[in-house]
């Protein structure tokens, strides 16, 4: 066989296998890559990925081109096999040249490239977008002719075309991949976006304070009890009632009560006056605490009465209960420093409202 009078047909042999290669390795690719890093590329700007979207987005589009390309270059690719072997005369070149092939193929054309893309899927990917985007404007009458074949075919059988639509993970799905994800997500960070999405299975009786359990304020008291518990209260506000908690009244701002009391006014009618200048805020039990979050966001409010299905208080919740099911529970310090333009140091000191009646005080000293 004459080396250099056959050279054409070996180099359109050596093109059609590294077609039949890039086709089997960029389907793998394809098929792989993750989309959600796609997707988050192309809202960057990347016109790449921009690409490679639109076209994951049209599956029949690419793998149609896809597989035009292969069947075409593994034909042809036979053909010039065969001729080159009957060209050569030797009497079982044919069949040898069969075998040699199919191993090519099978080592070279299609697990090579293939164990290659699956480890490096998202930059095979990009790399092709152009390439298929090309193709799929080159064959689109071919693909029209072909998907409508194939579609017809299937329909014999009952296969009806599903519309495609875009993936969404389920809640499920998201703490598998946030599981998964630790090597790059801080412990901290993973578990607190795994408490938002258990926010929709943990509902307000889960983390309420039980009725038996709620501080507040009854008017029916003697005065002298009520400054006492309005003096020692830990709590910024408290539920005013009167006889039992079903009789609520409102809600009680320990702020404003410390500057009726410095100024001299505060007095159980008075009491009650500032309770009623609230509307108390009240929610049904069995509220998932993803919904009631939202509640408390559109409502502007931090407190809420939890009642059963007859309206009798079963509990209190709160917008730090919720946040504390989030980021986990708070430390409450009594006292904090904060350092302002670094000059001063600011000690916000919580104490007791003693009996002249003095609130919280911010005190400031040098450092």
């Amino acid at each position: 066989m004459n080396v250099a009078s056959n050279a054409p047909l070996l180099l359109a042999l050596l093109v059609l296998l590294v077609i039949v290669a890039f086709s089997s390795g960029t389907e793998v690719a394809m098929l792989s890559v993750n989309r959600y890093r796609i997707r988050h590329r192309a809202q960057s700007g990347q016109g790449t990925a921009r690409v490679l979207e639109r076209l994951l987005q049209k599956p029949d589009d690419w793998l149609g081109a896809n597989l035009v390309i292969l069947a075409a270059a593994s034909v042809f690719s036979s053909a010039i096999a065969t001729i080159l072997a009957q060209r050569t005369g030797y009497p079982y070149a044919v069949p040898l040249a069969g075998v040699l092939l199919t191993i090519v193929v099978i080592v070279f054309c299609e697990l090579a490239p293939k164990i290659y893309a699956a480890a490096n899927p998202e930059g095979v990917a990009l790399h092709a977008a152009g390439i298929y985007r090309v193709l799929v404007l080159v064959a689109r009458p071919a693909l029209w002719l072909t998907n409508t074949m194939a579609y017809g075919f299937l329909r014999l059988f009952g296969v009806v075309r599903a519309a495609v639509t875009t993936q969404t993970l389920s809640a499920e799905e998201l703490r598998t991949v946030l599981t998964e994800a630790a090597p790059v997500i801080p412990a901290r960070h993973r578990q607190m976006l795994l408490s938002i999405l258990d926010l929709g299975r943990i509902t307000v009786n889960d983390i309420m304070i039980p009725r038996q359990e709620i501080s507040g304020i009854d008017v029916s008291e003697s005065w002298e009890d009520i400054l006492d518990q309005l003096r020692q209260t830990p709590h910024t506000r408290l539920p005013v009632y009167e006889g039992e908690l079903d009789n609520l009244i409102g809600l009680l701002h320990m702020k404003r009560v410390a500057h009726e009391l410095v100024r001299g006014t505060l007095s159980r009618e008075r009491l009650v006056e500032i309770a009623r200048g609230r509307e108390s805020y009240f929610v049904p039990e069995g509220t998932a605490l993803n919904v009631q979050l939202g509640q408390f966001q559109r409502n502007r409010r931090r407190l809420a009465f939890v009642v059963n299905e007859y309206g009798d208080i079963e509990g209190l919740v709160t917008l730090e209960d919720i946040l504390e099911e989030i980021v986990g529970e708070f430390t409450t310090d009594p006292a904090t420093v904060t350092h302002k333009d670094g000059d001063n140091a600011i000690r916000t000191v919580r104490m007791r409202l003693p009996a002249a009646a003095k609130p919280a005080v911010a005190v400031t000293r040098s450092p």
